[in-house]
C-alpha cells in the first residue's frame, strides 16, 4: 500500500465521518450519550492533520499511530474500541506490506482486539455486527477469486445488512444496555460509524483502481 493511497483513505474516512457527524450523534442520542458523532469526528480530524506523517510510515506503524491517536482523541468507549481495532490490524501485517490476500487476517485481528477490549461478540448490538459480516464476506470473495469491483460491492452490502440488523437487537453492551428492551428499534451508532468507514475505505480503493 503506497503513501498516496493511505493518504486518500485518511481523507475519505475523515470526510465521511465529518459529513455524518450530526447523524451519528442523533443515533447516539436515542440509546447513548449523544456524543458519538462529535467524538469520532474529533478523532478522525486529528488523524487527518497527521496524514502527511502517517502516510510516510510503514503500514503497520501507520495503523498503530492511527489507533493510538483515536485512543487519545476520542472520548467515551469509541476511542479505545476503534483504537484497538486499528492496532489489532497492525499486528497482522505480513512483511510490513498490505496486499488483498492479507486483509481478512488483518480485519479478524482488529475484530479480535475489539472483542477483548469490549468483552463483546456478534449479536449484542455493537460495531462488531457490522465488522464481522464484512470480514466474512471479504474472506469469501477472496477465496472465490472475485474481481475487485465485486469484492467492494459485496463487502459493503454485507456491512449494510449487518448494520441494519442492529435495529432489531436488544443492546447487551455499553450505555445502551441500560435501556433494555427500549434499545430495540434503533440502529447502533458504532455499527453505523463502522459501516461509514468501510464505505470510505472501499471508495478509496475503487477510486485508486479507476
Amino acid at each position: 500500500m503506497n503513501a498516496k493511497l493511505f493518504e486518500l483513505m485518511i481523507f475519505e474516512c475523515q470526510k465521511i465521518i465529518n459529513d455524518n457527524q450530526r447523524y451519528l450523534t442523533e443515533l447516539d442520542s436515542k440509546i447513548g450519550d449523544a456524543d458519538h458523532g462529535n467524538n469520532l469526528n474529533r478523532g478522525f480530524q486529528s488523524i487527518y492533520e497527521l496524514s502527511s506523517e502517517i502516510s510516510q510510515m510503514s503500514p503497520s506503524a501507520a495503523l498503530k499511530k492511527t489507533g493510538m491517536t483515536l485512543v487519545m482523541k476520542v472520548g467515551g468507549a469509541s476511542g479505545p474500541l476503534y483504537g484497538s481495532f486499528f492496532m489489532g490490524m497492525a499486528k497482522h501485517i505480513k512483511n510490513d506490506s498490505i496486499i488483498l490476500e492479507h486483509l481478512p487476517a488483518m480485519l479478524w485481528g482488529g475484530i479480535e482486539d475489539v472483542q477483548k477490549r469490549g468483552k463483546s461478540e456478534a449479536g449484542q448490538k455493537t460495531m462488531l455486527d457490522t465488522l464481522i459480516p464484512a470480514a466474512k464476506q471479504l474472506e469469501n470473495e477472496i477465496e472465490q477469486g472475485s474481481c475487485n469491483k465485486d469484492i467492494i460491492e459485496n463487502v459493503i452490502k454485507a456491512a449494510e445488512v449487518g448494520c441494519e440488523s442492529t435495529k432489531t437487537m436488544k443492546a447487551l453492551k455499553g450505555r445502551a444496555s441500560y435501556l433494555g428492551e427500549r434499545s430495540i428499534g434503533h440502529i447502533d451508532p458504532g455499527a453505523m460509524s463502522s459501516l461509514l468507514l468501510i464505505k470510505a475505505i472501499c471508495n478509496s480503493i475503487d477510486v485508486k483502481n479507476e
